[in-house]
């Protein structure tokens, strides 16, 4: 091994050159299998061969739970509660710290006869240069005997600490930890299986609220709707297109205040009301009239912010009106980027609401594109929004000629963080190239 293979680039002095690191392996005091991605046995160091009793070349090749099967005993899960464990690290790239595991193994040359066994097991991911998962690391650390002498210990009169028990006070006490680790783990199985089907509920939820992925006739546009991290993937942004006659289009967006379930159950009603309010007047000043009159009912309403615009393709003019929410922008087929803000009144609740709203038309020439979007596009922590918009309109700037689809994703690559990391707030996107 060479200074540069060392840690940090150096060989760390009294050392030399060579550190062999398959012996240090070796030699680790726990017991450590490494496993491939497909769950087979790349290597063993000698004390996972001691105390699975297994020799390394009965284990290297072969599938981890082919070596090592559930016992036929009724109720065992050792091998199913491993193999999930495995499958999470997997997935997310994290290690998974498991409690206390009885998985029973069958003992060497005697076939279908299995041996009680209680381990301690931590599953931690190896990543390559791209950040996938190219090896698991699976430490264990038997305690058994502890275990054993903890029932033991409880069958004895006095219990655990009784004089003459097999048990310390301290070795008591951590047996008792160990058996809660078990429960815990159990309770937490059931919890992720509860949120998974919340996840379930919510994301099926929030697809009845909002439009299918067909669009109007003639309409050529492109939606992107990102839920901000760790909230089921569900929201309060909204929007919406649709018809309203031949020739005109009406397309809105909005926000309502906070996140997850609750706030998508306002948005469902605020959306629905928006919609039937833009059919019923066919002009963006009036619907949001209404709608913010029909916000004072609805708990959870009040501060949503939304945009109405309605596109008369005939007349190549946009009428809008936004109640306290961000602009939106006209890419025109210049290059040039215009901001829809001359029509903008407060959210619901935060003026009068039975006061008329203004609205505002702007013309343009047939392949402008219109964007209308909800704030966690542009808005950053410790940022001024300005700031944001700037961005927003110097990513149209340079992506303006694209159609719909791929500009849409250009505008997410620009704006949002990194993939992997999720928006800091929910974000719905809608691009319509205008006709």
């Amino acid at each position: 091994m060479s200074e540069s293979d060392a840690p940090g680039g150096r060989a760390s002095p009294g050392i030399g050159n060579a550190i062999d690191f398959a012996e240090v392996f070796q030699a680790l005091p726990s017991p450590v299998l490494l496993l491939a991605p497909d769950l087979t046995m790349v290597c063993a160091n000698r004390a996972y061969s001691k105390v699975s009793g297994r020799p390394l070349e009965d284990l290297v090749g072969r599938s981890l739970f082919d070596v090592f099967p559930d016992s036929p005993a009724d109720g065992a899960t050792g091998a199913r509660t491993l193999r999930a464990s495995l499958e999470r690290v997997l997935a997310t790239g994290e290690r998974d710290t498991m409690a206390l595991q009885k998985y029973d193994v069958e003992i060497p040359g005697r076939p279908g006869v299995f041996e009680e066994r209680y381990w301690s097991p931590v599953n931690i991911p190896v990543l390559d240069a791209d950040g996938r998962v190219s090896l698991l690391v699976h430490r264990v650390e038997e305690v058994t005997a502890l275990v054993h002498a903890r029932q033991a210990a409880t069958k004895a009169p006095g219990g655990p600490t009784a004089p003459g028990g097999t048990l310390s006070h301290e070795d008591a006490m951590t047996a008792d930890l160990l058996t809660r680790s078990q429960e815990l783990q159990e309770l937490n199985e059931r919890l992720r299986e509860a949120h998974a089907r919340s996840h379930e509920v919510a994301v099926t939820l929030q697809r009845a609220m909002l439009p299918g992925t067909t669009l109007p006739p003639r309409t050529f546009a492109a939606v992107r709707y990102r839920p901000a991290a760790s909230f089921l993937n569900v929201c309060g942004d909204w929007y919406d297109l649709i018809d309203l006659d031949t020739d005109r289009l009406a397309a809105a967006v909005g926000d309502v205040v906070g996140h997850g379930l609750e706030a998508a159950g306002v948005m469902g009603q605020l959306r629905g009301a928006l919609s039937t309010a833009i059919r019923a007047t066919g002009r963006p000043a009036a619907a949001l009239t209404t709608l913010a009159q029909h916000a004072h009912t609805v708990e959870g309403a009040l501060a949503t912010t939304a945009v109405q615009a309605v596109i008369d393709r005939a007349g190549h003019t946009v009428t809008y009106s936004c109640a306290g929410h961000p602009p939106p922008l006209v890419a025109h087929t210049d290059g040039t980027v215009e901001a829809l803000d001359a029509a903008t009144d407060p959210p619901l609740g935060a003026g009068d609401d039975d006061a008329p709203r203004c609205q505002a038309t702007v013309e343009y020439a047939p392949g402008a594109t219109l964007v209308l979007y909800t704030d966690g596009l542009i808005e950053r922590r410790g940022e001024d929004i300005d700031q944001g918009l700037r961005r927003l309109g110097d990513s149209l700037r340079r992506h303006h000629a694209l159609d719909p689809e791929p500009l849409a994703d250009a505008v997410l690559a620009d704006l949002l963080p990194a993939a992997g990391s999720g928006p800091d707030d929910d974000t719905a996107l809608v691009v319509i190239r205008l006709q």
